[in-house]
C-alpha cells in the first residue's frame, strides 16, 4: 500500500473511531482512562476544524541500516528521489505519495518485536520505522537501546572509538572520518575518564533532572546490551554504558555543532597578503575578504544581535603569525617542530590541525507563520543535511511513554530523546550555526632556564609562570599511540612564529567537557516543555552546540542561535589566534537574551540554509558571509502559502545553481559591449535563459545527463570568470596556489560588479577587483576568459552549445556499503513536513 492510500485509511479509521468514542463518551458517566480522554478531544477538535493537522517525513535510503540489508533498507529512496524532477511544482497528491505519515501511527501492516522487558513495547511498521511504547520513562529508553543496535548495530560499533576522539578533541582527527572508514580507534583511561566526568557533571549541573538523564541513559544502555544477548553475532565487544550516550552526543557536537578555530590560517593569510601586495594594500584586501558585518548578507533576523569582530579597545591581544611559519601536528607521522617536547618526548602526529576544523552544512528549514498560510495553519519544511550514509546516522523513531509522545529523528546512541522531531502540538529542526565555540591561543614558549626558546620547548608563559605542557595520552589509533601537548587553553595544533619567534598553537572549545549537559535540551523538547515561543527559547537555550533552531507551534513560528558563545576580552580581533599569556582569557559567556531569537518575522517567514543569524552578530572566524548566499534561492513565494507550496520554494532551490543569483550582474557588465565572438555571445545568451528559468541542475530523465546545456555552462564559465575578476588584485598570489579565506568568490564578484556598474552597494569594499575599477577593462577581462573558455569547450564538444549538456551528479551512499545512487539534489537528507492547525 502506497503512503498516500495508507494515510487515507489511516485518517478513515480516525474517523471510525471518532464516532466510536462519542459515542461511548455520549452514553457514560464521563470516567475512564484519561489519555484516552485526552486523544478523544484531539481528534474532535482536528476534525471539526477547517484545517486538520498533517505530518510527514522521510530518510534515504531507508530506516534500516543493517547488513544485509532488507526491503526496509532501500524503501524510502524511490521517494525520496521521486519529488527532485517535481521541482517548484508540488502537489499535496505528491505529497501524500512522496512521504510518509508522521502523525504517531504505524503505517500499515505491524509486526512486533519482542524486547525481553515488561512494560517496553516495540511495533515496527511497513517502513520499518520502530514504534516504541513504555510504561516508565526507563521501560521507554530500555525499548529505544534495543532498537537502535537491531537497526543501527554497524554504526553505533564504528563509532563508539571514534566519539572518544571527539570528546578529548585530538588535534588533527576528524572523529567522523574514523567512522566512515571504519578505523579502530581505542581510548586510553585518561580519555575515559573525561568521559565519565561529564556523567558526573549532568547530577551536579541538573540536580534531579540530570538524575533522570543518568538513568534514562542507563536504561538506554541495558537495553542496547540486550540486545547483544539475545542476538550474539560472535563478535566480543564491550558492553555498551551510559558514558557511551554522552561520548554519541559529543560525536554528534563535533560534526554539526561547533564553530570557529581557524585563526591560525586567517592570521598567516594576512602577512602573506601583506607581504605580497604591501602592508596597506594588503590589509585592505584581507578586510575586505574577511568582513564580518556585510549589510548586504542574507540573514533570518531583520533584529539586530551585537557580538561584533572587535572586542573594545585598541587591538593588542591578537596575533599576526609569520608568512609560511605554521607547521601542523599530524598524530600520524613525526614532523619535526611540529609541538613542544615534554617529558623528552615528541608528539608523533601530524595533520593539518592548525588548519580550519572540518565541517559540514547543507541543512535548511522553512517555516511560514499562520498570517501567510492560506489555511490559518502553521507551515514548517525543515531538516537536517547529514551527508547520505549507509548506515545513514540517524533514524526515525515514534517515542510514546510518560510525559512524551514525540516522533522523529534520533541519533543512535541516545536515541532515548530526539534530535529533531515533533510532539503533538509543535515541531523543530536544527541547522549548523559554525558560531564562535572556538579560539586559537598562541602560547609564548619558553625555557625554565631562561634560554631562548624555541619550537620544541617544553614550557609556555602563563600569568608571569613559565609553565610545563601537560602530555596527554588519548589513546591508540590503528594500533599507534596518540599523544600530544595541551596547555590550559586545550591541545597543541602546531607550532608557528610570530615576528620570528617561536609560538605553540593552542585550540580551546567552550563546550569542551560538557558535551553531555546538551542532553538537557534535548529531553526538554522531546518531552513537549516548548509549547511556546518562549519555552523553546529557554529549551534551546540549553544545548551548548551552534545550532540553528527552527520552530513552529500551533500559532506561531520562532527561532534562536544556541551555542556556549564566549564574552571575550578587551583588546582582541576575533579573526585572529589570541596571547596565551592569561592577559586575555574569556570573561564568561553570552547569556541567552543576547543569542539571536524571534518569534514570528515581519515577513510572517523565518528561513534558514546555515546562512548568517541576524545583523551584527559575526557567526566566526571561518564562517564569514557575503552578499549572495542560497538562501536567497528561497524565492517566489505565492501569497497566501499552502504546505504544498513551501515544499514547492525547497525543492526548486534544492536544484537551483547557488550562483543563479549572481549570474544577472555578471550579464548586465558583459552587455555593455560586444561579444568577441558569435560563441561567447550564443552561450551568455544560453545562460541569461537558464537562469531565468531558475538556473535547473536536473536530470529529470535520467540519462545520465543535465537537461539544459546552462548547468555545464556556468560550471565551465565561472571559474574563469572568477579568475578573471579577481586577477588586477591576486592573480599572482593565485598563481603561487595560495588559496583565498572568508567570504565565498561569488560574493567578491558580485559586491565588486554592481559597485562598477554604479548600483547601490551597501558596505562597498576598500578596494577594486575587476579591471582594477574600470568598468570597460572589467568587461573586456571577463568577456576574453569567456571567449577563451568556449573556443575550448567548442574543440571538445562540437560548435552548438545547446547540445554541451553536462553529466548529471548522482550521490551515492558512504562508505559504498549500498551500491544504490540517485539524482544529486541540495537537500536535507532527513526532512520532515508539518502543517499545524489552531486549537
Amino acid at each position: 500500500m502506497p503512503p498516500a492510500d495508507r494515510l487515507r485509511w489511516l485518517r478513515r479509521s480516525v474517523a471510525v473511531a471518532l464516532v466510536l468514542a462519542l459515542t461511548a463518551a455520549c452514553s457514560s458517566d464521563g470516567s475512564g482512562d484519561e489519555q484516552a480522554g485526552d486523544d478523544a478531544t484531539e481528534t474532535e477538535t482536528v476534525t471539526a476544524s477547517d484545517a486538520e493537522d498533517r505530518a510527514y517525513y522521510i530518510l534515504p535510503p531507508g530506516n534500516y541500516g543493517g547488513l544485509p540489508t532488507t526491503d526496509d533498507s532501500l524503501d524510502q529512496l524511490p521517494l525520496y528521489d521521486g519529488l527532485t524532477p517535481l521541482r517548484g511544482d508540488v502537489t499535496d497528491a505528491d505529497i501524500d505519495e512522496l512521504f510518509l505519515p508522521m502523525d504517531f501511527e504505524p503505517i500499515g501492516e505491524t509486526t512486533p518485536l519482542d524486547v525481553g522487558r515488561d512494560g517496553a513495547t516495540v511495533v515496527y511498521d511497513e517502513y520499518g520505522v520502530a514504534h516504541i511504547e513504555g510504561e516508565t520513562r526507563e521501560d521507554l529508553a530500555f525499548g529505544a537501546g534495543y532498537v537502535s543496535v537491531r537497526d543501527r548495530g554497524l554504526l553505533l560499533d564504528f563509532g563508539r572509538g571514534p566519539a572518544r576522539a571527539a570528546v578529548a578533541d585530538v588535534p588533527g582527527i576528524d572523529a567522523f572520518s574514523l567512522v566512515t572508514s571504519a578505523q579502530e580507534f581505542i581510548p586510553s583511561e585518561a580519555a575515559e575518564q573525561l568521559v565519565r566526568d561529564q556523567v558526573d557533571l549532568l547530577v551536579e549541573t541538573y540536580g534531579e533532572e540530570g538524575e533522570e538523564i543518568v538513568a534514562e541513559m542507563q536504561a538506554y544502555a541495558d537495553g542496547a546490551n540486550a540486545y547483544y544477548e539475545a542476538n550474539p553475532d560472535g563478535t566480543e565487544r564491550a558492553p555498551f554504558t551510559v558514558e557511551d550516550v554522552v561520548a554519541t552526543t559529543a560525536f554528534i557536537g563535533s560534526i554539526f555543532g561547533a564553530g570557529g578555530g581557524g585563526e591560525a590560517a586567517n592570521a598567516e593569510f594576512l602577512s602573506t597578503l601583506e607581504n605580497r601586495l604591501g602592508p596597506d594594500r594588503g590589509r585592505q584586501a584581507w578586510e575586505d575578504l574577511l568582513q564580518t558585518d556585510d549589510p548586504e548578507a542574507p540573514t533570518t533576523l531583520e533584529e539586530r544581535f551585537d557580538y561584533g569582530t572587535f572586542t573594545g579597545g585598541d587591538v593588542v591581544g591578537s596575533v599576526a603569525i609569520d608568512e609560511g611559519s605554521i607547521i601542523s601536528l599530524d598524530p600520524r607521522e613525526p614532523a619535526p617542530g611540529a609541538a613542544p617536547l615534554v617529558e623528552g618526548e615528541q608528539a608523533a602526529y601530524r595533520v593539518d590541525a592548525a588548519g580550519d576544523p572540518p565541517d559540514r552544512q547543507a541543512s535548511n528549514w522553512l517555516t511560514v507563520a499562520p498570517e501567510a498560510s492560506a489555511e490559518g495553519t502553521t507551515l514548517g519544511v525543515m531538516g537536517p543535511q547529514l551527508g547520505y550514509f549507509y548506515p545513514e546516522i540517524v533514524m526515525q523513531v515514534h517515542l510514546s511513554g510518560p510525559g512524551i509522545e514525540a516522533q522523529g529523528a534520533a541519533v543512535p546512541g541516545l536515541a532515548m530523546y530526539l534530535l529533531i522531531g515533533r510532539t503533538q502540538d509543535y515541531a523543530w529542526s536544527l541547522t549548523s550555526a559554525g558560531l564562535d565555540v572556538r579560539d586559537v591561543f598562541a602560547e609564548q614558549l619558553c625555557e625554565p632556564d631562561g634560554s631562548e626558546p624555541t619550537r620544541e620547548s617544553g614550557s609556555y608563559l602563563f600569568e608571569g609562570e613559565c609553565t610545563p605542557f601537560e602530555q596527554f595520552e588519548a589513546g591508540t589509533l590503528g594500533g599507534t599511540p596518540i599523544r600530544y601537548p595541551v596547555s590550559v587553553h586545550g591541545p597543541v595544533i602546531g607550532t608557528a612564529t610570530v615576528d620570528g619567534q617561536p609560538v605553540a598553537l593552542t585550540r580551546q572549545r567552550s563546550t569542551f567537557g560538557r558535551d553531555g549537559l546538551n542532553l538537557a535540551a534535548l529531553k526538554s523538547m522531546t518531552e513537549g516543555d516548548a509549547g511556546t515561543a518562549e519555552e523553546f527559547w529557554d529549551s534551546a537555550s540549553r544545548f551548548g552546540f551552534t545550532f540553528n533552531w527552527g520552530y513552529v507551534n500551533r500559532e506561531e513560528i520562532g527561532y534562536f542561535a544556541s551555542g556556549r558563545l564566549p564574552v571575550r576580552a578587551e583588546g582582541l580581533d576575533r579573526r585572529l589566534p589570541t596571547w596565551g599569556t592569561g592577559e586575555y582569557e574569556w570573561q564568561g559567556f553570552l547569556e541567552p537574551d543576547q543569542h539571536p531569537h524571534a518569534a514570528g518575522h515581519p515577513d510572517d517567514r523565518l528561513v534558514n540554509w546555515n546562512n548568517q543569524s541576524a545583523p551584527g552578530f559575526m557567526h566566526s572566524d571561518t564562517e564569514l558571509y557575503g552578499s549572495v548566499h542560497r538562501v536567497e534561492n528561497f524565492d517566489q513565494w505565492p501569497d497566501p502559502v499552502t504546505l504544498a507550496d513551501v515544499v514547492s520554494v525547497m525543492n526548486r532551490a534544492a536544484t537551483e545553481d547557488v550562483r543563479a543569483s549572481l549570474w544577472p550582474v555578471v550579464s548586465e557588465v558583459l552587455q555593455g559591449g560586444d561579444a568577441p565572438s558569435d560563441l561567447a555571445g550564443q552561450a551568455v545568451d544560453i545562460l541569461d535563459g537558464w537562469v531565468s528559468d531558475d538556473a535547473p541542475l536536473l536530470d529529470a530523465d535520467e540519462d545520465g545527463s543535465y537537461d539544459e546545456a546552462g548547468a555545464l555552462l556556468l560550471d565551465e564559465l565561472w571559474p574563469a570568470i572568477e579568475r578573471a575578476a579577481l586577477d588586477p588584485v591576486f592573480g599572482d598570489i593565485l598563481d603561487a596556489g595560495i588559496a583565498l579565506r572568508g567570504i565565498d568568490g561569488e560574493s567578491v564578484v558580485d559586491k565588486d560588479l554592481r559597485t562598477l556598474l554604479g548600483q547601490d552597494v551597501e558596505g562597498p569594499f576598500q578596494l577594486a577587483y575587476c579591471g582594477e575599477g574600470d568598468l570597460d577593462a572589467c568587461r573586456t577581462d571577463l568577456w576574453a576568459a569567456i571567449d577563451a573558455r568556449v573556443d575550448e569547450l567548442a574543440g571538445e564538444r562540437g560548435p552548438d552549445p545547446t547540445t554541451w549538456l553536462g553529466e548529471a551528479r548522482r550521490a551515492t551512499f558512504t562508505p559504498g556499503l549500498i551500491p544504490d545512487d540517485f539524482r544529486a539534489t541540495n537537500r536535507p537528507t532527513y526532512q520532515q513536513l508539518l502543517e499545524l492547525a489552531p486549537r
